[in-house]
This record gives structure tokens, C-alpha cells and sequence, in this order.
């Protein structure tokens, strides 16, 4: 991935944990690397195919001015996906927030944090078995919408299925979305747990009727055991409710930890 580099850029902001830090201010030094396709841009020599990097400091600037945080790493994480909210073509931004004089009677130069903050392409299985399924699954999908941290790429039909593990109950509604979010893993998954519990979601029963069920199915290639959030998704190269809206949407995606394209996990099953 190609690269534009801030180096240095100095701003006043009021960040800062002290009563003075927050009334009298200080300089900071940021240093922003923003990591896009410039190969576009390269062969045409417009602009339009590139980003401002003019607009990027005003937007650090900008944010830093109108931001008050206790913390430098609060400071960071806001600057950073300010930029990844304001410059879609930016993929990730690694970005060093410094303090070159914080209040600490010691002599060094400077204190710093950096961070990388990037979009993730995730996919979520979406299903509903009580009450009005699509009213429930609708719903759900137009608050993922206009959440500003998530960007529905694609949506695949919705099929009626048989429930699956075995309780007796309703059919469910079932489809899947695909999403460029700038959510981490874990918060991604908070935020959906927010939807179902607002959706009236109960978790009685193990594989049971539910008003609303949101599950990450993938997230980028990551391979995890946690059992909090196992990536990916646990058993669902067995769930053909889960396999058929992917292959719909993503059929040459491929299973990180299997090694296999959706439509080869597909006819296996």
C-alpha cells in the first residue's frame, strides 16, 4: 500500500489532564502516515484521484481545536478516525500524537503515543424466528446504515430456513451483510450485541428463538479461538443458511482458516 506522510505538523490544542493544560493549552506534533492507492493519481496527475493533504492538516488541525481530552491517547484515537471518516480513499492511518512539554519536573524530550487505525471488511450473519422477523431484521440493518464507523458494501436475499441445533420453533428469516467498518473486532461485536438487546433479544436457551441475531462471521483474515468471539464464525462451514447469502454476495471469498472459496465450502456441504 502506497503511502503520504505528514511529518510534523505543530497545532495548539488543550489536551491534557491538568486544570492549566485545559485553560492555557500547549503545542502538539503530530505525525500522520496515510496509507491509500496513489497509482491512480500517479498516471493522471489529478488531484481528484489522490487526497488533499492541505485538507488533512486543516482536518488535524481542525479536530484538535474543537477537541478537549484528558488524555493523549483519547486525542489520537479521535484524530485518527476523524481522518478515516473524513477521506474514504485513506485505507489505514498510522498517527503519533507528542507532547513536547507536558508538566513533569524531568528532564526529556518529549512524550508521545502512535497508533494504527485502518477500515476492516467484516461479514455479519443477520436472522429473526419471533414476532415480525423482517420488521426486526429491517430495523437492524438501517441502524447499521447510518452508524458513521460502518459501510454496508452488500446485502444478499433473505430466505426463509429451518431452525438449526435441534429446539423446536419457528422458522427463521436469514441473510448476510458485508460491511467496511472501522470498528475493532470486539467493539464491532458490543455494537451489534446493542442492537439485538434493543431489539428485546433474551438468551434463555442455546441455538433458541430470538427476535434478533447479529453474528460476525469474518473479520478480515483473523483466526481466533477466543471463546468470547471466535473468528471465524465456529461450525458455520456446516450452516448452509449461513454459506448460501455468502455465496450470493461473496462466493470467492475464502475461508481463512480452511483455506477454501465460499462456493467450494458450498457444495461440500
Amino acid at each position: 500500500m502506497d503511502k503520504i506522510k505528514i511529518t510534523n505538523l505543530e497545532i495548539f490544542a488543550r489536551h491534557g489532564v491538568m486544570p492549566e493544560e485545559t485553560t492555557l493549552g500547549q503545542k502538539f506534533i503530530i505525525t500522520a502516515e496515510l496509507f491509500l492507492d496513489t497509482e491512480k493519481a500517479g498516471h493522471s496527475d489529478k488531484l481528484d484521484d489522490s487526497i488533499n493533504y492541505a485538507l488533512v492538516c486543516d482536518n488535524i488541525k481542525s479536530y484538535n481545536k474543537t477537541n478537549t481530552k484528558k488524555l493523549i491517547e483519547a486525542a489520537a484515537e479521535g484524530t485518527a478516525e476523524n481522518i478515516l471518516l473524513s477521506f474514504p480513499k485513506v485505507k489505514s492511518v498510522r498517527l503519533e500524537l507528542k507532547k513536547p512539554n507536558p508538566p513533569i519536573h524531568l528532564h526529556f524530550d518529549s512524550i508521545a503515543v502512535e497508533i494504527t487505525r485502518s477500515r476492516h471488511r467484516a461479514f455479519v450473519a443477520f436472522g429473526s424466528n419471533m414476532g415480525d422477523r423482517q420488521a426486526y431484521i429491517n430495523g437492524a440493518l438501517e441502524k447499521i446504515k447510518s452508524d458513521p464507523k460502518c459501510t454496508v458494501k452488500k446485502i444478499s436475499s433473505v430466505t426463509e430456513t429451518a431452525p438449526y441445533g435441534g429446539v423446536e420453533q419457528d422458522n427463521f428469516l436469514n441473510g448476510v451483510v458485508e460491511l467496511e467498518t472501522l470498528y475493532s473486532p470486539y467493539a464491532l461485536l458490543d455494537f451489534l450485541h446493542k442492537l439485538e438487546n434493543e431489539a428485546g433479544r433474551e438468551r434463555k436457551i442455546r441455538w433458541g428463538p430470538r427476535t434478533l441475531d447479529l453474528d460476525i462471521l469474518l473479520f478480515d483474515d483473523i483466526i481466533s479461538d477466543d471463546p468470547v468471539l471466535t473468528l471465524p464464525h465456529p461450525d458455520m462451514e456446516n450452516r448452509a443458511f449461513v454459506l448460501e447469502p455468502l455465496c450470493e454476495i461473496a462466493p470467492e471469498l475464502i475461508h481463512p482458516a480452511l483455506n477454501k472459496k465460499m462456493k467450494a465450502l458450498r457444495a461440500n456441504l
